[in-house]
């Protein structure tokens, strides 16, 4: 056993323990590391593992939200056992759009778009687009309280007062309010993330504020969507791993495998409880912020080493 591949696959899983649930591209994230340091493992192993080590980090979903998302609960009315029935209803919904394109065209992205130039690219698209929908979220909520300042007869409109930095709004402030709809439109929005770079939690992050929900929905939504694509998309992979690329599982792999699956869970444990709290007192501009000087950073150290 390498001690050294070992502690590689453990930096892996700390790196997608944190980008998978933060907006900024997990899978970018990780190209990008392996381009100051790789595994030394095959070409199929390694596109297995960039995909398969998801399923660390969704069991920290799981763990985290077990009661939520649990039907059988015994701790549940028949109402909430209803409605826990129908958030994965919507939830499985919302991923057939991703799943009707990504399963098809899985090769051919893998070929052309997990490139360097295509994640630079949509990390500083994405960070312009937060940023955008953040400041119209701002100026929105200015105008609701305007509008709903008291006005008097003689008198001019008091001075609507400034929202604050972690300003919230949204008409769907509980995941199980959502209506089907918005759900499959967030779905929608997840096709996006079939591209390198954008991020899944960006993509289908911005399809919720986007249309309607608060920033902690948006967010928790998220993280339910994530269980039935990272396990529909590692399962993909790793029966593509060993019937059709003939790949098998050494003591070397096995335990590359195992240690970033297990680092990705316990790093997505402290993530997921970070983010959840952020967004509650803050927008998304830092993110936003953060994907375009990261992308711009990525240009210039290609452009430097071309």
């Amino acid at each position: 056993m390498d001690i050294w591949q070992l502690l590689i696959a453990c930096l892996y899983g700390v790196v997608e323990g944190i980008t998978e649930w933060l907006p900024i591209s997990s899978t970018g994230h990780m190209l990008l590391l392996d381009e100051v340091v790789s595994l030394d493992v095959s070409e199929e192993f390694w596109n297995m593992f960039l995909v398969v080590i998801q399923l660390g980090a969704i069991l920290a979903v799981c763990v985290l939200y077990f009661r939520q998302l649990n039907p059988f609960s015994r701790t549940k009315g028949a109402g909430e056992r209803r409605a826990t029935w129908g958030l994965w209803g919507k939830i499985v919904l919302a991923c057939v759009p991703a799943a009707l394109v990504g399963i098809p065209l899985d090769d051919v992205m893998e070929r052309y778009l997990y490139r360097a130039p295509v994640v630079a690219a949509a990390l500083v698209a994405y960070g312009v687009a937060f940023i955008a929908i953040e400041r119209w979220r701002a100026r929105s909520l200015e105008r609701r309280v305007a509008e709903e300042a008291p006005r008097g007869a003689h008198f001019a409109r008091p001075a609507a007062p400034a929202p604050t930095p972690g300003g919230d709004f949204g008409a769907i402030c509980r995941v199980e309010d959502m209506p089907l709809c918005v759900a499959v439109g967030i779905g929608l929005f997840q096709v996006l993330s079939l591209i390198p770079g954008t991020s899944r939690s960006g993509s289908t992050i911005i399809g919720g504020l986007l249309l309607g929900c608060t920033r902690g929905v948006a967010a928790e939504f998220t993280f339910f969507l994530a269980i039935p694509v990272m396990f529909g998309a590692s399962a993909l992979k790793l029966a593509k791993y060993l019937l059709l690329d003939g790949g098998a599982f050494g003591a070397t792999e096995a335990w590359v495998m195992v240690a970033g699956c297990l680092t990705a869970f316990l790093v997505s444990l402290a993530a997921i409880r970070w983010l959840t709290g952020f967004v509650r007192r803050h927008t998304f501009v830092a993110f936003g912020v953060y994907r375009i000087v990261l992308g711009l950073a990525v240009i210039a150290w290609f452009a430097l080493a071309a």
